[in-house]
């Protein structure tokens, strides 16, 4: 099912009975029955899940942090002149993190007056909490912070490596710690014991799109002309391992990628969707290359949909 939305696709998530939640760079939330929220006053930047399951959590151009929902719009913190462009949720601790400009802020919505703010060098560009939502990793340049998100007086581990870190992500199990740095390649801490390994050298640009799949076997990454997963099996995961690629049958270098259960999206710079099943090897043509424009946003539902967006607001849910 296309349809337009007319404005850059910034996210998809998935928010509970209101289904897909398309998060657009004009400031609109439209949820998957049709209903719309302005949300921003401007560009909404980034996105994640709220902690009660309900709707989405926004950070804008406009300096505000927004829960939408079908029925209204919720600032939760406001900046006036500043951007919020990293968020981060956690259900099971019930926080929200964003990032303004060095700081990182945690809010908790249960507790209105409960907030933790961790100051950088440089600027936060990504933020993610572990799978239990009781640490916080921060990426900036020359490594990730490590903070445990509920205290307030603390010097956080660094996570060190030189270079400017744009996406971190915890692997499903918490033992890992990846970041997509601005060149081409990603970096990896096995957490227990600080072993490090730069995964690279398949990349044709910057990685901007991770997904974990299956469990938390692998990791799906953007940034090269195929699917590329890197496994996170045995005591070494990916320190010592060698990446798969996936052929798509489509051209065009990989721009987002997204995951549910065995489940992958994949969406390419020449609007290419594809959907795999990395148990039966079912391989899915959503949207052929040429048929819209690059894909910015995607989304795998546990039912097995899949929901995409590309960057002039041509979008779909599909049944794969």
């Amino acid at each position: 099912m296309p349809f337009a939305l007319s404005a850059y696709v910034t996210a998809i998530l998935n928010a509970a009975d209101a289904g897909f939640a398309f998060v657009l760079g004009d400031g609109r939330v439209r949820f998957e029955d049709g209903r719309e929220v302005e949300a921003h006053d401007g560009a909404a930047l980034a996105a994640t899940a709220h902690p009660s399951g309900q709707g989405v959590v926004t950070g804008g151009d406009d300096g505000r942090l927004v829960w939408t929902r079908p029925e209204g719009a919720q600032a939760l913190a406001e900046h006036p002149g500043a951007w919020i462009d990293a968020v981060a949720s956690s259900r099971d601790s019930g926080l929200i993190a964003y990032a303004l400009g060095k700081r990182a802020v945690v809010l908790a919505p249960a507790e209105p007056d409960f907030q933790r703010t961790f100051d950088h060098p440089a600027t936060v560009a990504d933020l993610a909490f572990d799978p239990r939502g009781r640490r916080l990793a921060a990426a900036t340049y020359g490594g990730v912070a490590l903070w445990y998100a509920r205290f307030a007086d603390q010097k956080p581990v660094t996570l060190r490596w030189a270079g400017s870190h744009a996406r971190a992500l915890f692997s499903p199990d918490g033992k890992y710690l990846v970041s997509a740095m601005q060149e081409p390649a990603l970096h990896a801490w096995r957490l227990a014991d600080g072993a490090q390994a730069e995964l690279g050298g398949c990349y044709g640009g910057k990685v901007r799109s991770l997904a974990f799949v299956q469990k938390g076997d692998w990791l799906a990454t953007s940034g090269a002309d195929q699917g590329v997963i890197w496994p996170f099996l045995g005591r070494d995961g990916p320190l010592r391992a060698r990446p798969v690629g996936l052929n798509l049958g489509q051209p065009g270098r990989v721009t987002c990628v997204a995951a549910q259960g065995d489940r992958l999206g994949l969406g390419l710079d020449s609007g290419a969707v594809v959907a795999l099943d990395l148990t039966t090897e079912a391989q899915s043509l959503v949207r052929s290359a040429g048929d819209g424009a690059a894909v910015t946003a995607l989304a795998v539902a546990a039912d097995g949909r899949l929901a995409y967006g590309d960057e002039t607001g041509g979008a779909g849910i599909v049944q794969v």
